[in-house]
């Protein structure tokens, strides 16, 4: 574990855990969920506070991916999953590059030889920055593609917030994937007001697990029994946030991503790339993006 202060606030990393967050809080009160002792003893980054979506985010269809003239089966990491689920990053341990009282950087190196491959077919190095201030928390995630060929790409990550029926959200967006059984995308439509947080409300009774499509950060939200308040904010590099609110639990999920759900399976042409947020790297092209957690404690 790594343990990052500054001022009221305080990170702990778990390098070897999928370069996962454990904790992050301020004077002791959880900004993302707690991680338990079981998660935290067997190493269950699913249910860690917060980790990293690499070199993909949320699902491939079918867990197999269709590119170029090829198509490559993923491993299923998860029973029951029909579908591949974000990226192997988290599965990974990843290497301590640097560790200061306020910082870190984390590097993940997958060469994609033998079994490897079924976790991702194309080779890559990706880095995590992790910098606190008294008052803010930045992450920044890059990939660089060490294939000999194009290859697909995308970014975010999967912080998990503590969740009561005051809890409130409010972020703006202006589409939404409808989605079948499964939680694959159908169809692009308007917000309907199940949708619409424009103005902020109560979580209540929520249920969610939906990708949104230009949303304009920050997003915003409020614990008013605790006093205390985030902000998330993202690069233009994250123009889609899933939202994931399972129902009757006692936490939720705001993820920044740079694609839609199976993004790379739905771009068979260049023009594609831009409307589903694939992004294509060239060999030794980086793809890197940035999000940042501010807290506020409003008198």
């Amino acid at each position: 574990m790594i343990e990052l202060r500054a001022g009221a606030l305080k990170l702990v990393l778990a390098p070897g855990a999928g370069g996962a967050v454990a904790a992050f809080e301020r004077d002791g009160i959880p900004l993302f969920r707690r991680t338990g002792a079981d998660a935290l003893a067997t190493g269950d980054v699913r249910s860690f506070a917060c980790y990293p979506l690499v070199p993909f985010s949320n699902r491939i269809a079918a867990a197999t991916l269709h590119w170029g003239r090829g198509s490559y089966p993923l491993t299923r990491f998860l029973e029951g999953e029909p579908h591949a689920i974000h990226g192997n990053g988290w599965r990974r341990k990843w290497r301590v590059v640097e560790a200061a009282s306020s910082r870190a950087s984390l590097e993940l190196v997958h060469d994609a030889l033998g079994p490897r491959a079924r976790e991702w077919p194309f080779p890559y190095c990706a880095q995590q920055h992790i910098a606190l201030a008294p008052n803010a928390l930045t992450m920044r995630l890059a990939l660089t593609n060490t294939a000999s060929e194009l290859s697909p790409c995308g970014l975010g990550w999967h912080p998990f917030f503590p969740r009561s029926a005051s809890t409130e959200l409010r972020f703006v967006a202006t589409t939404v994937w409808e989605t079948d059984a499964t939680k694959l995308p159908t169809q692009l439509v308007p917000l309907a007001p199940r949708f619409d947080f424009s103005v902020a409300r109560p979580l209540g009774d929520t249920a969610l697990d939906h990708c949104f499509v230009g949303w304009h950060p920050p997003v915003f939200i409020r614990w008013p029994e605790r006093g205390i308040a985030v902000e998330i904010d993202a690069d233009a590099q994250c123009r889609h946030a899933v939202v994931y609110v399972p129902a009757e639990r006692d936490y939720f999920a705001v993820e920044p991503v740079s694609h839609m759900t199976d993004a790379f399976n739905r771009t068979r042409r260049a023009t594609d790339a831009g409307e589903t947020g694939t992004k294509v790297l060239a060999p030794g092209e980086t793809f890197s993006c940035t999000m940042r957690i501010s807290v506020h404690c409003p008198a």
